[in-house]
C-alpha cells in the first residue's frame, strides 16, 4: 500500500439517536444518500485477513472523503459487530457529478397546453381505475436541460435541499462509490464498491427506503413515497388500478419505470387479444357437436366400423371411434374461427409494437431520456478495471484504454459462441431424449393401457388414450427439463447497457431453443415422416417414428402449450413471492428481531433482500418468452392470450409487492427504452406470421378439409351433387392390406380372422392399384393448397403490417412539437446567458482600461 495515507481519516462514529424513521445524519440536516454495511474487524477474532480488510475499508473511506463525500458511522442495534456507514453528498459535489452524468433538470415550466384526453367525458367512471389523486398528485411539467455547474442561474433552483431528487442523489453517490479506489500498489489501482462487496469487505451497499411500506413515517421531511406505492400500486386491493408510473420512476429510476410501463401496456393490449381468443374458443366449443367429420369419427356405423392399422410394432388394431372424445376436443381449437384469430393476432402484434413505440416516445420526453446517448452512460467499473490496452478511437482520434486487443476480442467472441452452441446442442439432445421417451412410452401405453383394468378411474377411462397419456407425460417432463436447463452465462462488454444487451441476445437464444424446441417438434416434425404401415420409418434404427392422432397433432401441441405456459406462470409466481419472503423471515428469526427494539431506517432495509445484479433482466425474459407463446403458436391455442392476461395482472402486483416490501431499494438507473428486447420482439412478430401459417397448413387439418369440401366432395372426384363434408373421414384414410405387413410381432399383435385391410392416415393408392401405396392425386392437391395458403397469407399479413407501420408514426405529433419547443427554449436561454457573460467581461475590460 505505497500510497496509503499514514494517518487515514476515520469516519466519525455516533450513537443511534432513537429516530427509526430518520433519513438524515444525527444532526438532522445532512440527508443520507447511500448506506454501506461492514463488520467491525476490531470485534472479531484476530485473523491476518482482517488487517487487510481494515486497511481497505479505511483507504476506501479516506478516498470517499477526498472526493467530497461526508460520512457518519453508526453501530448496529441488533449486532454489535455490524457497522453502518452513512454517506452524504454536499451541494457542491452534487452539482459536479450532475454535470458529469448529464442529468437533465428543470429550466422553465412547460407552457404548452396538453391536448384533452378523448376519455375525459368518462372521467367520472375512469377515475376509479387510477390511483387516488389526493395521495399521488400529478407532477408539474418542466422544460429541462443538462445541468451545468457554472450556469446554475439557468435552472429553477428554489430549494437546494430538494432540487436533486433522492433517486438522483443515490445515482450520483453510487457513481462515486463505484470508482473510489481502495487499494493502490504502484501503477495498479483497485477500486469500486462492487469489488469490495464481492470480496466480503462490505456486507451491503444500498440507498435507503424513505419509510416502512405499511406505516407512514412520522418525520416531517419524509415524502412517504414507499408507503404510497404500496397502498396504490403493490397492495392486492389495487390490482384493478392503473400504475402510478411517474411515482415509480421518481422513486426507483427510469429503468424500473420503463419496465412497468411496458408490462402495463402489454397487459392492456392483451385484453383485446384475450377477448377475441375467448370468443374463438366459445365458438369452437359450441360447434364441436355439429362438426360433420367429428360426427363421422364418433358414429358407430362409420368410425365404429373403420379398423385402424397398428401405430407401432407391438400395438394392436383399433377402431376409429375410440378417439371420439379427442376429435370433439380438437374441434374446439381446429376450426375456421382459429384461422380468423391467427390473422387477427398477426395484425394485433403489429399494432402492439407500433403503439408501444408511440407510448415509449411520450415517456422518453416526459422522463427526459429523448437524447440519452452513450456518453451520458458511464462505463461499467468492471470494464474500466480491465482496461489495460490502448487503441486509437476511430471517431475522436484520441487514444483510449480498452480491456483487450483485437486478437483477444476474437478469442473471447469465439469462446462465447462456442458456449452458446454447446448449450443449444445440449437442449437439442434433451429434445431427442424426450422424443425417444415418447416413442418408447407410446408403445407401452398402446400395448397395456387399453387392456388395463381402470375401475378406480372409470369416469376418465375413455379420455385416457395412448396418445393423450404420452402427450401429457412428455409435456410434463419437457417442462421439468426446461426449468433445469435455465442457466446463466455472461461476458464483459463496455457499458452496462451493452452488457445487458449482449447477455440478452445470448440468453434469449438459449431460452428460445429451450422453451420452443418441443413445440416446434410437435408442430412441424411429429407425424410428418412416418412412412406407411408396410414400410415405416425408424428413429435410431430401433424406434418406429411417432404418428399423429387421426385428428392431427394440433391437440397435442395445445396440450404442450397449456402445460408449459400454465406451469411456468405458476412456478414463477410462487418462486417470486415465496423465496424472498422466506429468506427475510429466516433472517429476522436468526437475528432475533423483536418489536421492543427501536431499529433505524438503514438497518430495517439491511434485513431485506439485496437487489439483483442483473436488475430486471429475468423479468423481461419471462415476459418475452410468454410473448413468444402468445404469438408463435396462437393458431393452436386461442386461450393463450387470456392465460397471459391473467398471469400479467398477477405479475404486475407480484413484482410491485416484492420490489416494495421484500427488497432493498434498487440503485436508480437511467434508461431510454427496453433495450435489446425491442428488436427481439420485432423478430418474434415476423416469425409468428410464418409459424402460424405453417401450423394451420401442416399441423391442423383445415386445408385438407377445405380441399375436400371445394373439390373432392363433388364431381368429378366425388359423388355428391353439392359441396359437403360428408365422407371426409373415409377420404382422408388410406387402405392397407394386412397381408403386406412386414414388421408385425405375432406375440403381441392379434389380427382378427376376417380382417383383410386396415386404414391409416395418409393419401395413398390402395393395395392392388398399379401405383399401390404411392401418393394419390388428393395428396398433391393438398400440398399445393398448403403452399398456396402459406404464400398468400404471409404476403397479405406482411403487407398489412407494412401499411400499419407506415401510417402509424413512431413519435406523436404533440411530442415532436414539445421536443422542438424545448430545444428552442434551451438555445435561447443559453444564448442570453452567453450574452450576459460577454457583456460582463466587456464592462470589466473597459473599467480596467479606464483605470
Amino acid at each position: 500500500y505505497t500510497d496509503l495515507p499514514t494517518e487515514p481519516c476515520f469516519s466519525p462514529q455516533v450513537e443511534f439517536n432513537d429516530k427509526p424513521d430518520s433519513l438524515f445524519f444525527n444532526d438532522g440536516v445532512r440527508r443520507i444518500d447511500f448506506v454501506l454495511a461492514y463488520e467491525d474487524e476490531d470485534k472479531k477474532e484476530y485473523e491476518k485477513r482482517h488487517v487487510f480488510q481494515r486497511r481497505k475499508v479505511k483507504c476506501f473511506e479516506d478516498n470517499l472523503m477526498k472526493m467530497g463525500m461526508e460520512l457518519e458511522a453508526t453501530q448496529s442495534v441488533l449486532d454489535e459487530k455490524l457497522v453502518f456507514l452513512k454517506v452524504h453528498m454536499p451541494w457542491d459535489v452534487l452539482c459536479t457529478y450532475a454535470e458529469v452524468l448529464h442529468i437533465k433538470l428543470p429550466i422553465q415550466s412547460n407552457d404548452m397546453s396538453a391536448r384533452p384526453s378523448p376519455w375525459r367525458f368518462f372521467s367520472c367512471i375512469t377515475k376509479h381505475f387510477y390511483p387516488d389523486e389526493k395521495l399521488i398528485s400529478k407532477e408539474s411539467e418542466f422544460f429541462t436541460a443538462p445541468f451545468e455547474k457554472n450556469r446554475q442561474d439557468l435552472f429553477c433552483i428554489k430549494d437546494k435541499d430538494h432540487f436533486f431528487t433522492p433517486s438522483m442523489r443515490s445515482r450520483m453517490a453510487y457513481y462515486i462509490l463505484s470508482r473510489a479506489p481502495y487499494e493502490i500498489r504502484g501503477n495498479i489501482k483497485k477500486f469500486g464498491i462492487t469489488k469490495l462487496l464481492d470480496g466480503g469487505v462490505y456486507k451491503a451497499a444500498y440507498p435507503i427506503h424513505d419509510c416502512r411500506f405499511n406505516v407512514k413515517s412520522q418525520e416531517p421531511e419524509c415524502p412517504n413515497e414507499r408507503y404510497l406505492l404500496y397502498e396504490e400500486w403493490a397492495h392486492p386491493k389495487s390490482f384493478y388500478k392503473m400504475q402510478p408510473l411517474d411515482l415509480i420512476r421518481h422513486y426507483y429510476g427510469e429503468k424500473i419505470g420503463i419496465y412497468f410501463a411496458w408490462l402495463g401496456f402489454y397487459t392492456r393490449m392483451l385484453t383485446w387479444a384475450a377477448v377475441v381468443g375467448i370468443g374463438c374458443f366459445i365458438y369452437g366449443y359450441y360447434t364441436r357437436d355439429t362438426s360433420t367429420w367429428s360426427k363421422e369419427v364418433c358414429d358407430p356405423d362409420i368410425g365404429g366400423k373403420i379398423v385402424m392399422c397398428p401405430q407401432c410394432d407391438t400395438c394392436q388394431y383399433w377402431t376409429l371411434n375410440s378417439t371420439c372424445n379427442t376429435s370433439k376436443n380438437l374441434c374446439i381449437f381446429d376450426n375456421f374461427g382459429t384461422l380468423v384469430f391467427a390473422v387477427f393476432m398477426s395484425v394485433w402484434v403489429t399494432l402492439f409494437l407500433e403503439f408501444w413505440k408511440r407510448y415509449q416516445a411520450e415517456l422518453e420526453y416526459e422522463w427526459d431520456t429523448v437524447e440519452f446517448l452513450e456518453q451520458e452512460e458511464p462505463p461499467r467499473p468492471e470494464y474500466e478495471a480491465k482496461c489495460i490496452h490502448e487503441r486509437k478511437n476511430p471517431i475522436t482520434g484520441v487514444k483510449e484504454s480498452v480491456p483487450y486487443t483485437a486478437c483477444g476480442r476474437c478469442v473471447r467472441v469465439s469462446i462465447g459462441m462456442t458456449t452458446v452452441i454447446f448449450w443449444i446442442m445440449l437442449i437439442l439432445a434433451s429434445v431427442v431424449a424426450i422424443t425417444v421417451y415418447r416413442l418408447a412410452v407410446f408403445f407401452t401405453f398402446s400395448r397395456e393401457l387399453r387392456y388395463t383394468n381402470l375401475t378406480i378411474a372409470e369416469p376418465i377411462k375413455e379420455y385416457v388414450t395412448p396418445q393423450m397419456a404420452t402427450s401429457v407425460t412428455a409435456s410434463l417432463i419437457s417442462f421439468v427439463v426446461i426449468m433445469i436447463l435455465n442457466t446463466l452465462y455472461e461476458r464483459l462488454p463496455r457499458t452496462k447497457t451493452d452488457y445487458e444487451n449482449s447477455l440478452t441476445l445470448k440468453m434469449f437464444l438459449f431460452q428460445f431453443v429451450n422453451y420452443y424446441s418441443s413445440c416446434f417438434y410437435i408442430a412441424f416434425a411429429k407425424g410428418k415422416a412416418v412412412g406407411y404401415p408396410g414400410k415405416p420409418v425408424y428413429l435410431l434404427g430401433k424406434y418406429r417414428n411417432e404418428e399423429c392422432d387421426p385428428g392431427g397433432c394440433l391437440i397435442e401441441l395445445t396440450t404442450q402449450l397449456a402445460i408449459i405456459m400454465g406451469g411456468k406462470a405458476i412456478w414463477n409466481n410462487i418462486q417470486e413471492v415465496l423465496i424472498p419472503w422466506l429468506k427475510n423471515l429466516i433472517y429476522r428469526r436468526c437475528a432475533h428481531v423483536t418489536t421492543e427494539k427501536v431499529i433505524p431506517r438503514w438497518e430495517q432495509d439491511y434485513q431485506l433482500q439485496p437487489s439483483s445484479k442483473l436488475g430486471l433482466f429475468y423479468e423481461y425474459l419471462e415476459m418475452v418468452i410468454q410473448f413468444g407463446f402468445v404469438t408463435l403458436f396462437v393458431a393452436s391455442f386461442p386461450l393463450a392470450p387470456a392465460l397471459a392476461l391473467l398471469n400479467n395482472i398477477i405479475e404486475i402486483r407480484v413484482d410491485a409487492w416484492k420490489l416494495t416490501t421484500q427488497f432493498r431499494r434498487a440503485v436508480p438507473e437511467k434508461a431510454q427504452h427496453i433495450g435489446a428486447w425491442q428488436p427481439i420482439l420485432q423478430g418474434i412478430t415476423i416469425l409468428a406470421v410464418v409459424t402460424n401459417a405453417m401450423i394451420i397448413a401442416f399441423t391442423s387439418d383445415m386445408i385438407p378439409r377445405l380441399v375436400y369440401y371445394w373439390s373432392f366432395s363433388v364431381y368429378p372426384y366425388g359423388n355428391n351433387t353439392e359441396n359437403t363434408m360428408k365422407g371426409y373421414i373415409n377420404s382422408s384414410l388410406s387402405v392397407f392390406s394386412t397381408n403386406d405387413f412386414q414388421t408385425v410381432d405375432d406375440d403381441y399383435i392379434h389380427t382378427p380372422p376376417n380382417l383383410t385391410t386396415c386404414r391409416y392416415r395418409d393419401y395413398r393408392f390402395p393395395p392392388g392399384h398399379p401405383k399401390q401405396y404411392e401418393y394419390n392425386m388428393f395428396y398433391w392437391h393438398v400440398i399445393a393448397a398448403k403452399m398456396a395458403f402459406i404464400i398468400v397469407v404471409e404476403h397479405i399479413v406482411y403487407f398489412t403490417k407494412f401499411i400499419l407501420a407506415y401510417i402509424i408514426p413512431d413519435v406523436p405529433y404533440a411530442v415532436k412539437e414539445q421536443i422542438k419547443r424545448e430545444k428552442y427554449l434551451t438555445q435561447v436561454i443559453l444564448h442570453e446567458t452567453n450574452l450576459k457573460l460577454v457583456s460582463k467581461r466587456l464592462k470589466a475590460t473597459e473599467t480596467e482600461t479606464e483605470s
